[in-house]
């Protein structure tokens, strides 16, 4: 009955797949709204010298595919094109990969029959079938997991650099340029990914015609950064008046640097507590190794 059962769901699966094949649905508002969104937003990086990551034309398909799939729910998953675009990776190539780790687990259904069937236990099919589910899920979500952690990191080093980049624009401020000389001449002093990023954006800025702090804001929004946003808001409001700029910038980098040090110490506290729990439970495991033979004796008579 269980084998009819499951025989019926993957022929009902697999006619449901061709028919959605042959006859795909038409796109639905929320789906041509979010390509024409994804057009813009291409459009308007499209001028970056950022070095994308190169994806093979298999993966850009299938990326592509799972894209439209996302596009047709109205899924637009903005922290994870955020995290994507400050680790410069494509998003189709994340799509694609995520389909197909979730399909390498979906193999381990077969496999782990195979195994049971040879060691000559008696299971169920339903056993390995749900086994390999479950593979899949945790495969399909652990890109998400490396790209968090990975963005993270990435996001804690572009403040840092934000930080010394104001204390540089406030120096130009005090030397007597104006606003948009200060940006462009602080941007060209570091050689790191992060000032290079700032500084794209500010020579962008004027080849499309905005101002350079909206530059900074929609870099700001593009990486997920707060800090870039702030000054964005900061020098908009601010940018005629080069005592009141130099003051904010001043204030905020410090601002930034006591946040940066409170984090530092926090980790420090951190790793010290792990320390002190791992120092006791090596002193427990070598109290139970001289203590055990004695209570085996003390047992045993």
């Amino acid at each position: 009955m269980t084998m009819a059962l499951i025989a019926g769901a993957l022929v009902g699966l697999g006619l449901f797949v061709l028919s959605r094949a042959l006859f795909p649905s038409r796109p639905g508002l929320a789906a041509r709204l979010s390509a024409t969104d994804g057009l813009r937003r291409e459009s308007a990086v499209a001028i970056s010298v950022i070095t994308r990551e190169e994806v093979s034309p298999f993966r850009q398909r299938l990326g592509q595919s799972v894209s439209n799939f996302y596009a047709q729910r109205g899924w637009e998953m903005r922290s994870v094109r955020a995290d994507l675009a400050l680790l410069a990776r494509s998003w189709d190539g994340f799509l694609a990969t995520k389909a197909l780790l979730a399909t390498s687990g979906l193999l381990a259904a077969p496999l782990l029959a195979g195994w049971i069937s040879l060691m000559g236990w008696n299971f169920q099919l339903s056993i390995p079938i749900w086994s390999a589910i479950l593979i899949a899920a945790i495969f399909f979500f652990l890109p998400d997991v490396q790209l968090k952690r990975d963005a993270a990191a990435k996001r804690r080093d572009f403040r840092h650099a934000v930080g010394a980049f104001l204390d540089l624009v406030s120096m130009n401020l005090a030397g007597g340029r104006g606003v948009p000389e200060a940006l462009m001449m602080a941007s060209s002093i570091g050689d790191g990914w992060a000032m290079s990023r700032v500084r794209d954006a500010l020579s962008n800025a004027r080849i499309v015609g905005i101002t350079p702090w909206q530059a900074l804001g929609q870099l700001g929004e593009e990486v997920n950064l707060d800090e870039l946003r702030d000054l964005s808001s900061a020098l908009g409001l601010v940018a005629e008046d080069g005592a009141k700029v130099r003051q904010s910038l001043a204030a905020r980098a410090e601002t930034m640097r006591r946040r940066e040090l409170a984090e530092v110490e926090g980790q420090a506290g951190e790793r010290s507590q792990s320390m002190l729990v791992a120092q006791l439970l090596l002193c427990a495991g070598f109290l139970i190794f001289l203590s055990f033979p004695a209570a085996m004796k003390m047992l045993g008579s």
